[in-house]
């Protein structure tokens, strides 16, 4: 994947280096922005932006201003370039969210690693759910991985929601996102509360969760606790027509209206004993069959797997 990265500058000298330092890394690119332009040059929402501090024509506090309050770059990192050592100075530019500050006495050498390592930084933040804020896909498999490897007894706890897409049909995607935030903070809220425990929570995407505690957590306490929580809370984003009659009408693709249960969560629950799995695709298969177990069962649920390597 690229990596946009613009350089506010009147000139062309920063630009010029850097792409000289990065000629081998062909995923970098470098485009030099007037500070007249940045306005246009914001719409393409960058990667990273540098700002030249010692060769643009315009305050840099107001530039910096500028970029923080554009909605889609407002969590665009940003470094200035700065000639000047002042420590007020530096700090005034810090106060407008701007994450780095590098000396223009930096040696080229110093400013290819800072760039390096803030991508990547940038990168690995990429894997975090920007709905939940929770990690995603990648964190989820290396802590699992991580647990395989120290040969411990876990638990792994899948997660999803039911007729959730009948939910976005009827009330819309911006209701339904409020739900995925609902899911995640009672997840985290049951699991992050349980004590003498290494636990962890993980958004897959989209209604999944995964859970994984630690093998003397008590699973039934803790899917009663969430789908108790759940079931009452859910019901804050239903009408009232809605939860006197138990379920919703959704027009189907032939015009033909159809009824769904209100939205409920559904559990799958995998006793990882230290001998039994090899590989985390092994757990994540069991997690899926015994998650479509619980689904079986109308409403919120839960369902359990603990066989044993003997």
């Amino acid at each position: 994947m690229f990596q946009e990265i613009y350089i506010i500058d009147c000139e062309n000298d920063l630009v010029m280096m850097l792409r000289e330092k990065f000629k081998k890394e062909k995923t970098f690119r470098f485009k030099n922005i007037n500070p007249t332009n940045l306005d246009v040059a914001l719409k393409n929402i960058p990667d990273l932006i540098i700002v030249n501090e010692q060769s643009i024509n315009t305050d840099v506090i107001d530039i910096c201003k500028k970029i923080r309050e554009n909605e889609d770059n407002s969590i665009t990192p940003v470094l200035v370039v700065s000639s000047k050592n002042d420590e007020e100075h530096k700090i005034s530019i810090m106060k407008n969210s701007i994450e780095y500050i590098i000396s223009a006495n930096a040696s080229d050498e110093y400013i290819y690693y800072v760039i390096k390592n803030v991508t990547r930084l940038m990168s690995v933040n990429r894997t975090v759910s920007p709905l939940t804020a929770l990690p995603g896909n990648v964190q989820i498999q290396t802590e699992l991985k991580k647990r395989l490897l120290r040969k411990e007894t876990f638990q792994v706890l899948y997660l999803d929601l039911d007729n959730f897409k009948a939910f976005n049909d009827v009330y819309g995607f911006i209701k339904g996102d409020e739900i995925i935030k609902l899911t995640a903070r009672i997840i985290t809220k049951n699991i992050h509360t349980l004590e003498d425990s290494d636990v962890f929570v993980g958004h897959i995407g989209g209604d999944d969760f995964v859970a994984i505690v630690d093998e003397n957590v008590n699973h039934d306490t803790v899917c009663q606790n969430i789908i108790a929580e759940f079931d009452k809370e859910v019901l804050k984003y239903f009408n009232d027509i809605d939860i006197e009659r138990g379920y919703i009408e959704v027009s189907n693709r032939k015009g033909i209206i159809e009824e769904f249960p209100l939205t409920s969560i559904s559990i799958g629950v995998v006793v990882a004993d230290k001998k039994r799995f090899s590989n985390i695709l092994e757990i994540s298969e069991v997690g899926a069959q015994v998650k479509h177990l619980a689904k079986t069962t109308m409403g919120s649920s839960y369902a359990i797997d603990r066989r044993e390597l003997h």
